[in-house]
């Protein structure tokens, strides 16, 4: 990316605040005149003091005078310029938080339409993305500050000050006008120089923050492992890339960077020499004033130069994070499709015809898949880990696509629904769900936004944790991270009661759970499973044998399906499972311990 594509990308973000880019131009052009004032001042007060010393009429009262007019004119100068500088960096500030902002909840909004599979690439890891937004954010935002309240103004008065000084004089005028394409284009290569490093950078800083992310969330398995020093290398291995980047960077930098301070100098140098030399042989317009007066106006001149390389460092990190970011909001091969199709009523007949599906990592997770899911039927998913039980949910909840084949739901192609219509009619309860950060209250509501507060009472009733709620100090408002993993899971399946769909999507709801809430949530799972379309994943024989049409999957394939009786008569992966079950679980000692009590 270059900067016309980056300005072109960021102009929709600052449209909006129009009205504050023509306040801080008008400033920027106020305060730019300001900046000329003291090299006149002191062009006029050191011909006037020359003059003055030289007259053989010498008096104080025209000294005084001289230095009251200098002093009105410069203080007053100095507090309009105070106010003028506090109004474009306040308003330049304003608009720069306000574009921060609209970029901020763009990408959010934007990712929060991906389909799964973006998040489920490497590239696109938790700790990664996040700092590719919050890197590309900070980035964008800074280069509009740099434009409006640094850029804009410094070369702005720059402009100005080139032109008093060739109306002054076009032989100084020309001096300045040649050392600067030569800073600029020592500033240029420095830039292509680092481009390259600093693209490496951005990629280090996010492995590192997924690194630590990964660190966070892994820290009591890495407890009780003793592995902490084999996590700390890792990190040290990805620092250590860290400071030898930086290094290369500063290196580079430094040297550039001293070339530049020579080349300015020298150029003071030439102006000071040249103005100097016009004074000595009487050159029309030369005086002794002219001297400091080309010396400051040269300063105003190299002024921006002084801070381009800063800001220059920002305006590439803006370019090489602003092709991430930019990446991921015009997006549009990632945005989750969706149809049009609305039902009057849902109900729940699934069928998957040939259906094969590869995960974006390459691996193959479903080879031709044929099922018919009926509504009011009970359907288990039975299988080892990995067999597939869980991206065929997945794929009827349109997390993702299949490579071929067609899934219809009610004789509809699922791909023509509407997407959020057809999760507004499904529920699901996960091994592990997600609590948001809020209150008990509010993380029940997520299943049903508009639900009354009774309403909430009831299904925490139905999921068994309304007893343990009403125990806590704030009860319902208490935070539900506080809650245990059970309890926990119990929210979820509350949500799921709230929201009350037609479908339901179980896998593994009672993992996570004691013997005895386990079988409490059973209870309550059965009463909604009548008149619905249910989809169980389970290990617990319990929940299995419940169900009216298993379906028995080994590597991607369907081994077995029917009546869970007669597909156990048969023998194969159905009945190993069931027996394992029952030896993992000692049931007949179970039993006989039931019977002898």
């Amino acid at each position: 990316m270059n900067l016309i594509q980056l300005f072109k990308n960021i102009k929709p973000f600052v449209k909006p605040y129009r009205w504050l880019v023509l306040i801080t131009l008008i400033l920027t052009l106020i305060g730019s005149l300001m900046a000329q004032v003291n090299a006149i001042v002191l062009d006029r007060t050191v011909d006037a003091v020359n003059a003055l010393v030289q007259s053989p009429n010498f008096a104080w009262s025209k000294a005084a005078k001289i230095l009251t007019i200098i002093t009105i004119v410069l203080l007053g100068k100095e507090i309009l310029s105070a106010l003028i500088t506090f109004a474009q960096n306040y308003f330049g500030e304003r608009m720069r938080i306000f574009v921060s902002r609209d970029l901020a909840q763009s990408v959010i909004e934007k990712v929060l339409t991906f389909r799964m599979a973006f998040f489920s690439q490497s590239e696109n890891e938790t700790g990664k993305l996040q700092t590719r937004i919050d890197q590309g954010v900070s980035s964008l935002s800074r280069t509009v500050q740099n434009f409006f309240i640094d850029l804009l103004p410094l070369f702005t008065s720059a402009l100005l000050a080139l032109i008093l000084m060739f109306m002054a004089n076009v032989y100084v005028g020309l001096v300045a006008l040649f050392i600067v394409p030569i800073y600029f284009y020592i500033t240029y290569r420095q830039a292509r120089r680092l481009k390259g490093w600093r693209r490496d950078m951005r990629h280090y800083l996010e492995t590192k923050s997924h690194g630590i992310m990964n660190i966070i969330e892994s820290i009591n398995v890495i407890k009780s492992f003793n592995r902490e020093r084999i996590e700390g290398d890792k990190q040290l291995n990805i620092q250590n890339q860290v400071t030898e980047n930086q290094m290369k960077t500063r290196q580079v930098s430094f040297y550039y960077n001293g070339i530049k301070s020579f080349v300015k100098q020298v150029g003071t140098v030439l102006v000071i020499i040249l103005t100097a030399y016009l004074v000595l042989i009487d050159y029309p317009g030369m005086s002794i004033g002219k001297i400091m007066y080309h010396v400051m106006l040269f300063s105003n001149v190299v002024a921006p130069i002084t801070q381009l390389q800063r800001i220059f460092d920002d305006m590439n990190d803006a370019l090489i994070y602003a092709e991430g970011f930019f990446s991921i909001l015009h997006s549009e091969k990632d945005v989750e499709p969706s149809g049009s199709y609305h039902s009057d009523k849902v109900i729940g007949n699934f069928k998957i015809d040939h259906v094969d599906f590869t995960y974006p990592n390459g691996k193959k997770a479903l080879h031709d898949i044929n099922m018919n899911i009926e509504s009011g039927k009970i359907t288990a998913f039975v299988g080892l880990s990995g067999a597939g039980k869980s991206t065929i949910v997945n794929l009827l909840d349109k997390f993702y696509e299949p490579d071929c084949g067609s899934i219809t739901l009610d004789g509809v192609e699922l791909c023509d629904y509407d997407t959020q219509f057809l999760r507004e009619n499904i529920g699901i309860v996960l091994q592990k769900n997600h609590i948001f950060d809020g209150s008990i209250e509010e993380n029940i509501l997520y299943g049903n936004p508009n639900a009354t507060h009774e309403q909430v009472l009831d299904a925490a009733k139905k999921a068994y944790i309304y007893d343990q709620i009403m125990e806590l100090p704030k009860q319902f408002d208490s935070k539900a991270d506080q809650l245990s993993g059970g309890q926990q899971q119990r929210i979820a399946i509350a949500r799921m009661f709230l929201k009350n769909p037609p479908i339901i999507f179980l896998d593994e709801p009672t993992a996570s759970l004691d013997a005895i809430a386990t079988e409490q949530i059973k209870n309550s799972i059965d009463a909604i499973k009548q008149n619905r379309t249910v989809i169980i994943i389970s290990h617990s024989i319990s929940q299995i044998i419940d169900a009216d049409v298993v379906y028995a999957l080994k590597d991607g394939h369907v081994e077995q399906s029917g009546n869970p009786d007669d597909v156990y008569k048969k023998g194969g992966i159905y009945k190993d499972i069931i027996d394992a079950s029952a030896r993992s679980l000692n049931i007949e000692k179970i039993a006989r311990t039931i019977e002898e009590g």
